[in-house]
């Protein structure tokens, strides 16, 4: 029975910024799974992918024809970017390919749907690897959000035995997840907080019309000024009071948000950094809102944990700094793993309980009615050699969080280089 698979993670954000691939060694110990991030790397989409990404994500009316040819042209971007890693980490062994794929519509609560493109098969027909994907689904089926997915490997990778940890992706979209000192993945409470990224970037590519994708450096933010009335305006939307769980996307915070945005501050004479650097409080305000509405009360929270693209905005950062004067700030690169590989490195691990049959949903953080195995395989030419280890047990799948004691051993790892 095998224990030890040599997984590729694939994660392509909502910011459509290009594809992160991290190649993660999962190991087994019974129904407990253990990760080592081995390497990690980004390959940007041109500016034609992100533009068609966006249109369509942005719920632009567009043919079956364009969206079925998108999914393959994405397809064709992950089996490359999974080729590229082999060769730079001259990792020949790989077992298996873990790919989120790219969200382009997400309704779990209205018409209880969830779509993510990227042709699966043609990265296990391109890589000879088996290919997990299209995790969300059957979250949704069971009456879930399908989002956020993470919680199940934050859990391994950052929880603490004394402290009180919120891990903080700013993505495109935000989520948080708790982390109570000691305790298991049951105790976890995880959602997402609003936008992270998903407006900035909308605002510095409308502003300058398509010149620039994001604020880099957030250096915009940094000359503008906030409009602290027009933050709180803004966070008086239903999605910042409602309780958990709860997800949110583009949908939500797409271009019409943006149009929105711009129209009121052009209302407010904001210039466009004013606009920016409101934009970017926003993302800030809302986490702070969301940890006092809805963790705190649940018990403290010692320190906050970065990752994601947002990570690197020293401007957001120091707005999330002075929003949570009662825990400590620092990005998830000062415990081991590079803010931006953390996702890569989930979907990693997802896949391999996959395989396992070990269920990977956080129902407390999801909603859904029960723990289940997420993922569709696609067997590639080495689907036997993957799949000898078999499921774990029989009946319902069990829902152990992989243990925490290999994060500290992959931060470890990490830190050597």
């Amino acid at each position: 029975m095998r224990t030890r698979l040599r997984v590729i993670g694939l994660m392509s954000g909502t910011s459509c910024d290009g594809v992160d691939a991290a190649v993660v060694s999962v190991r087994r110990h019974g129904i407990a799974l253990r990760a080592t991030l081995e390497t990690f790397a980004t390959t940007p989409y041109p500016p034609a992918m992100r533009r068609r990404l966006l249109r369509v994500a942005g719920g632009a009316a567009v043919p079956a024809a364009e969206i079925a040819a998108l999914g393959g042209a994405l397809g064709e971007r992950f089996a490359a970017a999974v080729s590229a890693l082999r060769r730079r980490a001259r990792a020949r062994s790989i077992d298996l390919v873990g790919c989120h794929g790219h969200t382009v519509h997400h309704d779990p609560a209205g018409a209880r749907v969830t779509l993510q493109l990227g042709e699966a098969a043609i990265v296990a027909v391109r890589t000879g690897l088996t290919t997990v994907a299209d995790f969300r689904p059957a979250d949704v089926a069971a009456g879930g959000q399908g989002a956020p997915l993470v919680p199940f490997v934050h859990a391994a990778l950052f929880r603490d035995t004394r402290r009180a940890r919120a891990v903080q992706n700013l993505g495109g979209i935000g989520n948080v997840t708790y982390l109570p000192p000691g305790r298991g993945v049951a105790d976890v409470r995880a959602f997402d907080t609003g936008p992270g990224n998903i407006v900035i970037d909308g605002l510095v590519r409308r502003l300058s019309h398509g010149r620039h994708w994001l604020d880099r450096g957030g250096a915009r933010a940094a000359r503008g000024r906030v409009d602290d009335a027009l933050v709180a305006r803004l966070l008086r939307h239903e999605v910042f009071r409602r309780e958990p769980p709860k997800s949110t996307g583009r949908e939500l915070f797409g271009e019409a948000y943006v149009d929105a945005l711009v129209t009121a501050g052009r209302r407010r004479r904001l210039s466009d950094d004013d606009l920016v650097a409101t934009a970017t409080a926003l993302t800030a305000a809302s986490c702070a809102d969301a940890y006092r509405r809805f963790l705190l009360p649940q018990g403290p929270i010692d320190e906050v944990v970065l990752c994601g693209g947002g990570a690197d905005n020293p401007t957001l950062v120091g707005m999330l700094r002075a929003a949570l004067p009662f825990a400590s700030v620092r990005t998830t690169a000062a415990l081991g793993v590079p803010a931006q590989a953390v996702e890569a490195v989930a979907f990693a691990v997802l896949a391999a309980a996959a395989v396992w049959g070990v269920a990977s949903n956080v129902p407390a953080a999801t909603g859904a009615a029960r723990a289940l195995v997420l993922g569709k395989i696609v067997p590639g030419t080495n689907y036997a050699s993957v799949t000898v280890s078999g499921p774990v047990g029989v009946g319902t799948p069990r829902t152990d969080a992989p243990t925490p004691a290999r994060g500290r051993r992959l931060a470890a790892s990490q830190g050597r280089g």
